[in-house]
């Protein structure tokens, strides 16, 4: 999948269908959209174009910080997996958010992509004020040479799938209600850093993650299972304060230990896929009692299929 990050001109593209959409959680619904883009270029032997942001639009129209189910990185993987062939990641910053729905579709579906096709959700809008929505490009297409085509909505047992529904079951741990709607697993994409070390003193060699604003779960250890180089691990994922070692209150650390695996993680990215949560965050009295609990927890973890 090729990435065009900024305003940077794309490459002459054969017959392209573009959709444009923030595609947070990339879920059932945004899927509905990605599959039609796929179908429909691979029916003319194009290319299946999405335009999205780096930064979620509601930090600049709401005024505020906004996180994501799925950062950039891991929704560009999400895609890639559903057969997209091209992305352009647009920042998006106070002149985009300030620019006429027309003047954008002139700009990035006509010169930019030069589509033949377009593909909206139904609730997609676009453009200062959010104008630019499916009866606007409708207007334009026969001028401009693109069909537009328009999906519609999904739900699973009677409710919307959304981005904000799927991000309130995470945060708050419901998984199978947010899986139902995301039509996968519920996972997250970390880049392994640094940490304190802790883990290998204990035993339990642990990657410390960077989640990139990921919708995070509650505190607690969950089970889960990651893929590196075509073999799959269990992993005991950890997140909350490290009571046993820190002061309440202090900043949450997320570690991920995976069973059986030996080698340098630093820098990577890991893609964790949760199975269920195994127990609530505890404070140990001592190193000792804490070192007893997780090698209980490996012996549930190897309880528990991966596949």
């Amino acid at each position: 999948m090729k990435t065009i990050h900024g305003h940077d001109r794309l490459p002459p593209l054969k017959w392209p269908v573009a959709t444009l959409g923030t595609f947070d959680g990339v879920h059932l619904g945004h899927q509905k959209v990605l599959r039609e883009v796929v179908g429909w270029a691979h029916h003319h032997n194009g290319e299946a174009v999405v335009i999205t942001f780096s930064t979620h639009p509601r930090s600049i129209t709401a005024g505020k910080a906004s996180g994501f189910i799925a950062s950039l990185q891991h929704r560009l993987i999400l895609m890639e997996r559903l057969g997209v062939g091209v992305v352009l990641v647009l920042d998006f910053d106070r002149k985009l958010a300030s620019m006429p729905a027309e003047e954008f579709v002139r700009e990035y579906f006509c010169r930019q992509i030069n589509a033949r096709g377009i593909v909206m959700g139904f609730d997609n809008r676009f453009g200062k004020g959010g104008r630019g929505n499916t009866a606007l490009l409708k207007q334009m297409g026969p001028a401009r040479g693109f069909e537009v085509h328009e999906i519609g909505p999904v739900h699973v047992d009677g409710e919307l799938v959304s981005s904000t529904a799927i991000r309130g079951a995470i945060s708050e741990g419901r998984f199978e209600r947010a899986a139902a709607m995301l039509g996968r697993p519920v996972s997250l994409l970390a880049t392994v850093v640094g940490g304190e070390g802790r883990g290998r003193q204990l035993g339990f060699p642990t990657a410390n993650l960077d989640l990139h604003h990921e919708t995070r779960p509650p505190h607690g250890l969950y089970a889960g299972r990651t893929t590196i180089a075509g073999h799959t691990y269990r992993v005991l994922l950890s997140i909350g304060n490290q009571p046993t070692f820190h002061a309440p209150g202090s900043p949450v650390v997320v570690e991920a230990y995976l069973h059986g695996y030996e080698g340098e993680l630093y820098g990577q990215y890991l893609e964790i896929i949760f199975i269920k949560k195994l127990r609530e965050q505890r404070q140990f009295e001592s190193a000792e009692e804490l070192v007893a609990a997780m090698r209980h927890d490996v012996e549930q973890l190897e309880k528990i299929p991966i596949e």
